[in-house]
């Protein structure tokens, strides 16, 4: 009798952890979403910004996909990441990864980032990233329900990716453009979060 072929899993993409830890890890994840993961030069740039930042940081990553940015920081040693993914393929890929790397510093959320950042804080982060959908309206409007909620540490510091034709997003005023960068097609900047301005 024949034997059945081990099934294939399902095609997707490959995630390359850069730094730390787990450097040259490579990882899958799947296709669904149209995931696009934050390329291995804009990583780079973007975890020298923050090379003093991340050791024993906790980070929230918002539209986490591959979990490019958090599993990045995980790596770098961050204390932990919460990542927060809509679609449930792509959150159950997260939870693989984190099993196959053995850490128990991660927190998959399989939720909307909307109704996830909805409710107060259970404690701010340190660093949040955001790699949302392009051309849909949302940094503007997750920047206000992280600051109303509690969800980012004064002090802390937020990092958005969008696309290039569009102005830098405005910030809450508590907020200072701490860096930029172009590369091609897309802007990401660092956000630092201070106090509120006096009037």
């Amino acid at each position: 009798m024949a034997r059945k072929r081990p099934s294939q899993p399902s095609r997707g993409g490959e995630l390359n952890i850069i730094g730390g830890d787990w450097r040259s890890r490579k990882l899958r994840f799947s296709d669904a979403g149209g995931v696009r993961p934050t390329p291995a030069r804009t990583r780079e740039t973007l975890f020298n910004w923050l090379a003093n930042e991340v050791p024993g940081s906790h980070c929230l990553d918002l539209f986490s996909g591959s979990g490019a940015l958090g599993l990045e920081a995980l790596s770098r040693g961050a204390a932990s990441a919460t990542l927060v993914e809509h679609n449930r393929t792509l959150a159950d890929a997260l939870r693989d990864n984190l099993s196959l790397l053995k850490s128990r510093d991660g927190n998959v959320v399989c939720q909307s980032v909307d109704p996830f950042l909805a409710g107060p804080a259970p404690r701010p982060f340190d660093l949040v990233f955001m790699d949302p959908p392009f051309r849909q309206g949302w940094l503007e409007r997750i920047f206000t329900l992280l600051m109303e909620n509690g969800w980012i540490s004064t002090g802390g510091l937020v990092y958005a990716e969008y696309e290039s034709e569009r102005s830098t997003p405005v910030a809450p005023p508590e907020w200072q453009l701490h860096r930029q960068k172009t590369a091609g097609q897309v802007t990401y900047c660092l956000f630092k979060v201070g106090t509120k301005n006096p009037a």
